[in-house]
């Protein structure tokens, strides 16, 4: 199903059932999954790999080139995730040949309206960024971060999975898994209850984030005494350790 007004290059490759509108326009290289819509004037650059069952609606740029001052037109990529839902003016950029190579957006994401991903960003699975999120280069977001609309995110900033970014935040620094953020410049505001709750976290598992939340955030302790305590007082379930592997991992810091 292509649309007479499409302009699609011959050195494309076009899965089965793919249904691309009027006016759209796919470059060579590009690769496009079974099932998967393209929108009517969607552009799609050159060295774009689309995976099946996804939806770009109309107006979505996926793999215009960088915009990085040091990029020198080497050849970069973009990976977009099966079942992933892009909307209107959604922005995705090719990565860069010094950050990787690759810009790639994970399964069963939704990008709203006007969301831009600039270069070498990663998202996990299941991702949510809402109207107008921007993510510079080499931010990396993990699986079921939800990032609210209107909001900002420094370049190689990491976000922990099941975290969730409030409306028009500002973010300059990590932020740790499961946890709620929000803010110019963002803060910590305690755990994701809701969406541990909704992922399938048990209460165990919740009470001892919790715990852990508490002595590295709370109590007025340095990083080095609260891992300690963490060891020694909290239950290492694996949504423990993955919290304090992520601490412990930062180089831009936590917020806070």
């Amino acid at each position: 199903m292509i649309h007479p007004t499409a302009i699609v290059s011959p050195r494309a490759d076009i899965g089965p059932d793919v249904d691309i509108g009027p006016y759209a326009i796919i470059s060579e290289n590009v690769t496009i999954g079974a099932g998967t819509i393209i929108g009517a004037h969607t552009t799609i650059d050159p060295f774009v790999d689309i995976g099946p069952e996804c939806h770009i609606f109309q107006f979505a740029s996926v793999g215009a080139l960088p915009q990085a001052i040091k990029f020198g037109g080497e050849k970069t990529y973009v990976k977009i995730g099966r079942r992933t839902v892009i909307r209107e003016f959604a922005t995705v950029n090719r990565g860069t040949g010094f950050g990787g190579g690759v810009t790639e957006v994970g399964e069963e994401n939704l990008l709203m309206a006007y969301v831009h991903i600039a270069h070498d960003c990663k998202t996990g699975r299941g991702v949510i960024l809402a109207n107008n999120a921007t993510l510079a280069g080499h931010v990396c977001i993990d699986d079921y971060v939800t990032v609210g609309g209107l909001t900002a995110i420094h370049q190689f900033v990491r976000v922990g999975r099941h975290a969730y970014i409030g409306g028009k935040s500002a973010v300059v620094k990590d932020i740790p898994p499961y946890v709620i953020a929000a803010g110019d410049r963002a803060r910590l505001h305690g755990l994701n209850r809701v969406g541990l709750r909704r992922h399938g976290h048990s209460e165990k598992a919740i009470a001892m984030l919790k715990r852990t939340y508490r002595l590295i955030f709370r109590i007025g302790i340095t990083l080095n005494e609260a891992i300690e305590r963490v060891k020694a007082e909290v239950d290492q379930t694996p949504e423990v350790k993955r919290f304090m592997a992520f601490i412990k991992s930062s180089r831009r810091g936590i917020t806070r």
